[in-house]
């Protein structure tokens, strides 16, 4: 309903504009004519729409479309049909009814007011509609009078002819006045016909009979006077008025006692309904007099009608006591008695008095209107105590002294020497009457009636104990037990004048003095009984007193001597924690209690007495000043304290007794802080004094948490504490005396946090008070420390780190850090000024403080901190004060927060989380790079930033100014004035509704800029496109400026527009998700929420439905789609499982960086709201749970790894707060929370470790960071989490298992949840610590040394993780097998768990090879059966079950075609050697089939297929096949079967592409072997002659080497022969474009084609290279690898592509004889240049990436031949004849270095020479890195070398390269052992003399430059 009122305000402001949803709004409403049979019921949303329509019809005329009044209409001819039940949905009751009537009518009224049309035609249908109400059916009686009751309040237009006839219905509710009147048997049976009776008139139906009118009560007059008093109306109130004055008199003096008694009883028998109906259908004449005019006959009877019921108002003040009428009839007859008053007072007093005085003259008759029967049981007349009460209300209605004197004087003569002078019920109700006539602040009457009130209540005191006293009767003890206090009370609620309070205060305050000393006299009696009743009324004339201004020494004085008595007698509250329940009230004459008790119980026991008077003392406490009477010594003379007491008293000074008790009861206040026996210097009287100062100071605290009295603002001058310290103040204390008021200062203190943590679970206004509660606290002991006695500075200080400890939210409360940066030259005090020691020591006190305040709110929440100190220095720029603002300087100086080492603070903090300290970065506007560590000082940042605001908010105040300056935008003329009219019209536009301009105000027109230049940021970003980082910033900061300075803005219309744009600033940083932009956000959100704290919950909450948002768009850290995922969708098929995804719109990785950045922002504020605003909290728990939630939808990248488990830190945080107090009452639901975000960590652990790097160090480091954090945190909770298991095991058993099936909703299947919840838990533990040790490996490669030894784990450990990790999601346990490759243990518990729980994981390809081993193929186990429902495996995994371990099983065999055949033919090409090696053991022809069948798919794959079935006919030379001879001739035989039968199934056009395409490239290399017999010097001119032979023929031929490369043509002049012993190969460049590229865009590539070489072995070799170069970029390793393209194409025969725009380092050479330290000064500048030390960075990388290669690869006859470098320094290799386990020189492996790293190499990777420079490092972490990155992927490579070991290639012909090859991953061991052996073969490598050896050799035998 609430969107349906909105959308119809909304139409009612632009009904043109949304002319279709009113159409829509219209078609929604009941129609009649649905209605007309079958009576339907209405639906809730027909009734909800007819609602709209109607208020839209109060709000606008609709003249142009009237099809709102058509449904209005139609809508008022089905009320007839309304009153019954049926018409109404089911659901709906009474209550629900009667509001929709109230609505849809007082819409109605306001619609015919609005319209004169629509008025008319609502007439018409009034009265018919009227008449059916009151002629409704019995049964539906309730619904009518409903609406009849909302027709009471809301009276539409009628016709006059209508009216009438209404009229005469309603009046035919009353009988016309007969002399006779109907006996009550009469009435009754009256009633009883009328009820029975079909003829009665319909008034009787809808008003239940209302009863005739000579026994109605008065209330029916009141409603018909009720109206204006012009017109028929007014008539009316003269008719009463006479009626009331010439009746009342004879009424009240017995006249027709008869008449009466026949009246009284008639009134006993009417009902309350009845009542009630005869209410409504007064209300009802009085509209319609109002409104129409009536027939002059029926307006005489509605007069007769109320001059009745006026004439009935004395039955009904004889009708008994008042305490048994209802009292909307007492309400009734004083609003009808005081009209009369009102009408005739303006016109003519003399009646009004003569009515008044006949009321009042009748106090003292004794007549009774049954006095016969009465006469022995009632003294009193009942129609003189109703009088009495009836002129007490009349005198408090009319509030006018005239009135007052005419009653008082009389009361108070009866009270003094009348009847009511004795006790008795008469006199209880005149004092309770003169009190309420005392309370109306007219200074005569108040001061006779408190004269009067506290003499009686003295004499009644004093008369106790006497032996007259024994003889009072019962209404004697009710006076002073009951009546005069609550007329004390009374009178100080009421009381409003303020000399007349102030005075009422002293007289009250006397008046308990006296009784106190009275009550000491009254040996045996307790004090408490005669003090107590007054305490309630001291409390409300105390209630609004200042104790903190200039109090008079004599009201000073009674204050202290009122807590004196409260001591003495026990009446202060408990004030120990250690309560037990409350006696039973003691205010009776028999209460006897042990003075010398009292007050010990007073103080630990329970309370002896009304826990009314408890409640005063509390009230009292706030409103009581500080007991220190004299300026020079607070505790007075001996002889003044000991005057409180009585001198007959037993508690005097001189009984030891009672002072041992006295300091027993002031020692027990004290909490035990002082020992009784050090107090034995202090008397009785004044240890009793004391305990009175104990009370009051410790009572301040605990009523309200030490809030002073003293208005609606909240200062500081309202702590309690100001109260506690002037004590101390007084000079030459007693030691006893001081130690008391030092330990009275901090019980007050220990009292008021427990009252503050007792509402730390408060929201709302409450919770405001709390934090506004210890704001003030906090603020005045700061200012508290200028104080000049030290004793108090020492307490401040003390109290305030106590405080700040307690409640750490103040440390972000502005005013405090307001205090703390201001104070100190704010408020010095004079006599501070003048003492300069003073002064020091005040400032050296100040600058410690404030240095650790700061200090420790940065180490908690340094976004807030650094937000809350620009704003105060803002604040000190404005105000211009440069003293105080040098101070703030020299505090802030030196504080430094960053990444980097860091000295503020040591040990876990909050700021030490990378993403908070990101996020802190962001909020102090600083420009830092967060991808390198920084420091920054807060001080410099903090003036940076402040200034920037504050010149942002100066824009906007000026940009305001000179708009107003101007008179505003004409906006008649819109290319008047500033020419925005026509352009904001424009910004109408994007997911964002621009409000109108017209005739709107600046804020208006600006508000609109805003929205519009965010809006464009969002749709640049939508279209992929950038903008300017300052530019946004500039934006989102203006905006926040206009913002902040909108805020006092209280308009509808300006709440809405800046709520706008307060989403707009949250969601738009959300929204482009960038760093960049979340930056912003963060500065932005930071700076909102520290200028306006009441900001906070608004902005958090639309940050958190943003975040949520990201959630449900996959955004960020919640992109959980597979092309997301890093390093797993960019490898796939190859080395993951899965088809091939296309890269992401967005860059994934900086949308994360994004999210990280946000959720430091939200960690920082959860510090600072987490002990005070709950409702921030449940914001912050919404985010969690939407978080948590299932299905996660968290990305897999390993780049959000740190910042997962920084939200998982977030959410542990969260958990954590069910132990503080203030979410205490979720405790059930933050468990099931913990468990959620244990299970979602868990989760992240379901996917194999991936490593991923974005180049800088800072990132590495903090995401090792983050999860180390999480780690020591979630270690840090376990003793407690393990106790709180132990402790409540059954408990959360019942709260969160299914107990008949063991099922938790978030662990699913649990026996013991506490046990296997602590597994769980260790599990995730283990799996974190290892998470942190692998990302500080990759964080610190180079760091040799280990983070120290872990526990060793035993087998049964593992053995129950795997089990833990599988019963929670097997992926996890496949997880840690990959973790911990080399555990045998685990690696068998997994193996059984999963051949034992197949069906679960038949999804999961990374457990094939648990099921796929060569035992079981071996042993045809029936598990194989499972592998036609398994998914798809990688490609790479795939060929492992093609060797011949696996002996081609036809269900192993089917799997792998299955898996081959899901991915693209394209994408298997790279694989294209193995799989024609896997034609030797394709037994079944298996393997031929899918190749034949891919071949068909694919023109490419074929040409390829063909290509390599061409070149292994050259397998081996004679005497080198490693094979079996046989087998290797049938392989042999079956390549050219193969080859023809995929030409065979070319198709015409496939045929004439692989002709074209094989004949081109056949005639280019068939010129090599025409160059043999040339000589050297002619070959050149010969390979010209040959190419220009050859013609293109089609544009579709493409290069072999590459596919995607199509071939334009030949470069004839680039046919360069090459050197070789017994070849002739040549190279030829041909023109290329890209196939999927620009066709304009030629490229030169040159081609190697060799005649008479095996070109297969390099084809392995760069298989690997480019796996690597795959696995690299997939991690974001910046190492770079060439993998050049080889082909073999025909036996002996093949390409290579040369690697463009390189040369060899032999070449290099040939033109200096430097080494290549000297070569790149000489091509790229000199050494630090720019370009040199690019080209060293490529060099590096380079180099780091081919030593990994080399290290696998184990490449030989690394001669400078084989090196080249390219034109920007990378190095490449080529020539890999001799790899894996062979060497030149009959394999002599002189080159003993895993690469090479010669002399002139390390001179540019290590300028140092000793390994110890920079760029080393550098080098050592890329190649440790590169390692670790191939380790990961290990088993695949190994695939790829593994299928061509019978391939006959040279590098398997000895050794084992296989195993030597895994050797060389370690897969045994661990991160950082890798990385150290990695470290140890770089070291090995560094100019190793083997490798110089090797290079001296090739330059004497080959003169190959060294």
């Amino acid at each position: 309903m609430q969107s349906l009122i909105e959308l119809c305000d909304l139409i009612a402001r632009n009904p043109e504009q949304f002319s279709d949803k009113l159409a829509w709004l219209c078609s929604r409403c009941p129609q009649s004519d649905s209605f007309g049979g079958g009576s339907p019921r209405v639906s809730h949303s027909q009734l909800n729409a007819i609602l709209a329509v109607t208020r839209f019809l109060s709000k606008s005329d609709s003249a142009s479309d009237h099809s709102p009044n058509s449904a209005v209409l139609d809508f008022l001819r089905l009320i007839p049909s309304s009153f019954r039940r049926s018409f109404w949905p089911q659901s709906f009751r009474n209550e629900t009814i009667g509001a929709f009537f109230m609505d849809f009518i007082g819409y109605l009224s306001k619609a015919t007011e609005m319209s004169q049309e629509f008025n008319t035609e609502v007439a018409e249908l009034m009265g018919e509609i009227l008449i059916s109400a009151i002629n409704s059916g019995a049964e539906d009686t309730e619904i009518s009078r409903i609406f009849l009751l909302s027709l009471s309040h809301n009276f539409p237009a009628i016709l006059s002819s209508d009216a009438d006839k209404f009229v005469n219905c309603l009046l035919d509710q009353f009988t016309v006045p007969t002399v006779v009147p109907y006996s009550p048997k009469d009435r009754m049976r009256l009633i009883s016909d009328t009820f029975s009776s079909s003829q009665s008139s319909p008034v009787s139906v809808v008003t239940n009979n209302i009863n005739s009118v000579e026994v109605s009560s008065p209330i029916v007059a009141s409603q018909v006077s009720a109206g204006s008093p012009s017109g028929a109306s007014s008539r009316l109130v003269d008719d009463m008025h006479s009626a009331s004055t010439s009746k009342v008199s004879a009424a009240m003096n017995g006249e027709s006692n008869s008449w009466f008694n026949d009246k009284m009883a008639s009134f006993e028998e009417e009902s309350l309904e009845s009542l009630e109906k005869q209410e409504i259908a007064c209300k009802l004449i009085t509209h319609i007099l109002d409104k129409v005019r009536i027939d002059p006959k029926l307006l005489e009877q509605v007069r007769l009608m109320a001059r009745m019921q006026i004439q009935s108002t004395p039955t009904f003040l004889k009708a008994g006591t008042w305490s048994s009428s209802p009292r909307s009839m007492v309400a009734t007859v004083m609003k009808t008695c005081l009209e009369v008053i009102e009408y005739g007072w303006s016109r003519d007093r003399a009646p009004v008095d003569t009515f008044i005085m006949g009321l009042v003259i009748n106090i003292r008759e004794r007549t009774d209107h049954d006095e016969q029967v009465e006469k022995e049981k009632q003294s009193i007349p009942v129609v003189q105590l109703n009088l009495i009460r009836l002129l007490a209300d009349l005198s408090v209605a009319a509030n006018k002294s005239e009135v007052v004197d005419m009653i008082l004087p009389l009361f108070i003569e009866n009270l003094e020497e009348g009847d009511a002078s004795t006790p008795g019920s008469l006199r209880l109700h005149l004092l309770d009457a003169v009190s309420h006539i005392a309370s109306l602040s007219f200074e005569k009457s108040y001061r006779e009636t408190v004269v009067l009130l506290t003499r009686s209540y003295f004499n009644k005191i004093s008369m106790l104990g006497t032996a007259d006293s024994k003889t009072l009767v019962a209404e004697a003890t009710t006076e002073r037990v009951e009546t005069l206090p609550a007329g004390f009370l009374l009178i100080a609620s009421r009381l409003t004048n303020i000399k007349l309070r102030s005075d009422y205060r002293h007289r009250l305050l006397s008046l308990c003095s006296d009784v106190g000393l009275v009550a000491e006299s009254k040996s045996g009696r307790s004090g408490a009984d005669y003090l107590g009743p007054l305490l309630p009324a001291v409390a409300e004339i105390c209630s609004d007193f200042d104790p903190t201004g200039d109090v008079e020494p004599s009201l000073l004085k009674l204050f202290r001597n009122l807590w004196f008595y409260i001591a003495l007698f026990g009446l202060a509250p408990p004030i120990q924690s250690s309560q037990t329940p409350n006696k039973s009230v003691s205010t009776t004459l028999n209460s006897v209690g042990s003075m010398s008790i009292t007050p010990l119980q007073a103080v630990g026991g329970p309370y002896m007495w009304n826990t009314e008077w408890s409640t005063a003392v509390k009230r009292i406490a706030q409103g009581t000043p500080p007991l220190v009477v004299s300026s020079v010594k607070w505790l007075e003379d001996e002889m003044e304290l000991n005057a409180l007491h009585n001198p007959g008293s037993r508690r005097g000074s001189g009984n030891e007794k009672a002072a041992l008790n006295q300091r027993a009861a002031l020692s027990a206040a004290l909490g035990g802080r002082v020992e009784a026996g050090g107090m034995g210097t202090i008397s009785g009287v004044k240890a009793t004094y004391l305990l009175a100062v104990a009370f009051l100071e410790i009572i301040r605290f605990s009523s309200n948490g030490g809030i002073l009295n003293g208005g609606t603002s909240l200062t500081l001058s309202r702590s309690a504490f100001g109260c506690a310290f002037e004590y101390l103040k007084t000079p030459n204390l007693m030691p006893a005396v001081y130690q008391c008021l030092t330990a009275i200062v901090h019980c007050a203190f220990e009292t008021s946090v427990i009252w503050l943590e007792d509402r730390i679970s408060e929201t709302g206004h409450e919770a405001d008070m709390r934090d506004t509660t210890v704001c003030i606290h906090a603020t005045f002991l700061v200012k508290s420390m200028s104080q000049r006695e030290e004793c108090i500075r020492d307490i401040a200080v003390n109290l305030l780190t106590q405080l700040r400890d307690k409640f750490p939210q103040v440390l972000w409360n502005s005013s405090c850090l307001d205090s703390l940066l201001f104070s100190v030259n704010a408020d010095s005090s004079s006599a501070l000024v003048n003492d300069p020691a003073m002064v020091a020591a005040v400032k050296s006190l100040y600058q410690r403080l404030v240095r650790e305040w700061i200090i420790k709110s940065l180490s908690y929440a340094p976004c807030t901190s650094q937000g809350l100190l620009q704003e105060k220095l803002c604040k000190a720029n404005t105000w211009q004060r440069t003293l105080p603002t040098t101070d703030v300087v020299s505090l802030l100086t030196e504080i430094r927060i960053g990444t980097g080492k860091n000295d503020c603070w040591n040990g876990m903090r909050t700021a030490n989380i990378p993403a908070v300290m990101a996020a802190a970065a962001a909020a102090s506007g600083a420009n830092l790079k967060l991808t390198e560590p920084f420091n920054f000082e807060v001080l410099s940042t903090g003036l940076v930033s402040a200034t920037v605001k504050c010149n942002h908010s100066g824009e906007i105040t000026g940009m305001r100014n000179l708009f107003n300056s101007f008179g505003g935008l004409n906006m008649g003329n819109p290319s008047t004035g500033f020419g925005l009219g026509m352009g904001i019209q424009r910004m109408k536009s994007g997911m964002f509704q621009q409000p109108q301009i017209e005739n709107d105000s600046f804020d208006k027109v600006v508000l609109m800029k805003f929205v519009q230049q965010l809006q464009q940021f969002v749709n640049i970003y939508e279209k992929g496109g950038e903008f300017d980082k300052t530019t946004f910033r500039q934006t989102c900061s203006q905006a926040t400026a206009f913002l902040l300075s909108n805020l006092e803005a209280t308009t509808k219309s300006n709440i809405e527009d800046s709520s706008q744009l307060l989403r707009l600033l949250c969601w738009c940083p959300a929204y482009i998700s960038t760093p960049d932009a979340m930056e912003s956000g963060i500065f932005v959100w930071t700076w909102l929420v520290s200028a306006a704290p009441q900001l906070g919950s608004l902005v958090l909450a639309e940050l958190v439905d943003a975040w949520l948002w990201t959630i449900d768009t996959k955004r960020g850290l919640f992109a959980s789609e597979v092309r997301y995922s890093g390093p797993a969708a960019k490898l796939r098929p190859h080395l993951a499982a899965g088809e091939p995804e296309p890269p992401p719109v967005h860059d994934i990785v900086k949308q994360i960086i994004a999210h990280r950045l946000w959720v430091g922002f939200f960690i920082d504020r959860f510090e600072v709201i987490r002990h005070s605003n709950v409702e921030q909290l449940l914001l912050l728990g919404r985010m969690l749970l939407g978080t948590t939630k299932l299905p996660w939808s968290f990305s897999r990248h390993p780049a959000a790894t740190g910042t997962f488990f920084t939200v998982m830190l977030l959410g542990l945080k969260f958990c954590s707060c069910k132990s503080q107090g203030n979410l205490q009452k979720f405790k059930a639901g933050l468990q099931l929370l913990e468990d959620r975000i244990y299970r979602a960590s868990l989760g992240w652990f379901a996917y194999e470790p991936e490593w991923f790097d974005i180049s800088n160090m800072n990132f590495a480091q903090s995401e090792a960071l983050s999860v180390s954090i999480f780690v020591q945190f979630l270690n840090g909770r376990g003793d407690a989490v393990q106790i709180k298991n132990k402790g409540s095991e059954h408990e959360n058993e019942s709260n969160f298992l299914d107990v008949n099936h063991k099922c938790h909703p978030i662990w699913g299947h649990m026996e013991n949840y506490p046990v296997e919840r602590e597994r769980r838990k260790q599990l995730l533990l283990m799996l974190c610590q290892h998470e942190a040790d692998r990302l500080e490996v990759w964080a610190t490669p180079t760091k040799s040394k280990d983070n120290g030894s872990r526990p060793k784990t035993s087998s049964e450990k593992w053995i129950e993780y795997a089990r833990t990790a599988f019963a929670v999601d097997p992926r996890i346990a496949l997880s840690l097998v990959s973790r911990f490759r080399s555990n045998g243990h685990l690696k068998n518990e997994v193996a059984l768990l999963i051949q034992s729980h197949i069906a679960e994981v038949r999804t999961i390809p990374e457990a094939l090879p648990y099921l796929v081993t060569p035992k079981a193929v071996h042993g045809n186990s029936v598990l194989l059966q499972q592998l036609p429902h398994w998914a798809a495996c990688s490609i790479t995994q795939a060929l492992e079950f093609l060797t011949p371990a696996y002996k081609g099983h036809p269900r192993v065999m089917a799997y792998v075609l299955r898996v081959l055949e899901s991915y693209p033919p394209e994408r298997v090409t790279f694989y294209m050697p193995q799989l024609v090696q896997a034609l030797r053991y394709d037994d079944e022809r298996l393997v031929e089939g899918y190749l034949l069948r891919a071949t068909q798919r694919s023109d490419i794959f074929a040409h390829i297929l063909i290509w390599h079935l061409r070149g292994e006919t050259c397998a081996s030379e004679p005497g080198e096949d490693l094979v079996p001879n046989a087998k290797n001739a049938a392989f042999l035989a079956l390549l050219p079967e193969v080859k023809q039968r995929i030409i065979d199934g070319f198709n015409p056009k496939a045929l004439d592409v692989f002709i074209r395409e094989f004949n081109f490239f056949e005639k280019v290399t068939s010129i090599s072997g025409l160059l043999y017999q040339l000589p050297k010097e002619e070959r050149r001119a010969g390979i010209r002659r040959e190419l220009e032979k050859i013609e293109m023929d089609g544009d579709d031929l493409y290069l072999p080497t590459a596919h995607n490369k199509l071939v334009r043509g030949i470069q004839v002049d680039s046919g360069i022969p090459l050197q070789s012993a017994a070849k002739v190969p040549i190279m030829i460049t041909f023109n290329v474009v890209d196939r999927e590229g620009d066709p304009d865009d030629i490229k030169p590539q040159a081609c190697i084609f060799k005649v008479g070489d095996d070109c297969r072995q390099d084809v392995l070799a760069l298989q690997v290279i480019s796996l690597l170069r795959d696995i690299f970029q997939a991690v974001g390793l910046n190492l770079y690898l060439f993998p050049y393209g080889v082909l073999p194409t025909d036996r002996g025969k093949g390409i290579i592509e040369v690697v463009p725009n390189t040369r060899s380092r032999s070449q290099m050479g040939e033109t200096t004889d430097g080494g290549l330290y000297e070569i790149f000064q000489q091509d790229y500048g000199p050494v630090g240049s720019p370009t040199f030390e690019a080209a060293r960075e490529n060099f590096i990388i380079s180099s780091a990436g081919y030593a990994v290669a080399s290290l696998l690869l184990q490449p030989k006859d690394r001669h400078n031949g084989n090196l080249l470098f390219d034109n920007v320094g990378r190095l490449v290799h080529i020539d890999f004849g001799f790899i894996f386990e062979i060497s030149p020189g009959g394999n002599m492996r002189f080159e003993s270095a895993h690469f090479k790293l010669s002399h002139e190499m390390t001179q540019l990777l290590d300028p140092s020479g000793i390994m110890k420079s920079e760029t080393w490092h550098r080098f050592l972490g890329l190649c440790v890195k590169g390692y670790l990155a191939a380790r990961r992927y290990m088993d695949g490579i190994i695939s790829t070398v593994q299928l061509m070991v019978d391939s006959g290639l040279p590098c398997f012909s000895r050794g084992d390269p296989i195993g030597n090859l895994r050797k060389r991953f370690h897969p045994e061991m661990n991160e950082r052992e890798a990385a150290n052996f990695m470290i140890r073969t770089c070291t090995d490598a560094y100019n190793k003399w083997t490798t110089a050896g090797y290079d001296l050799i090739q330059y004497l035998q080959q003169g190959i430059e060294k």
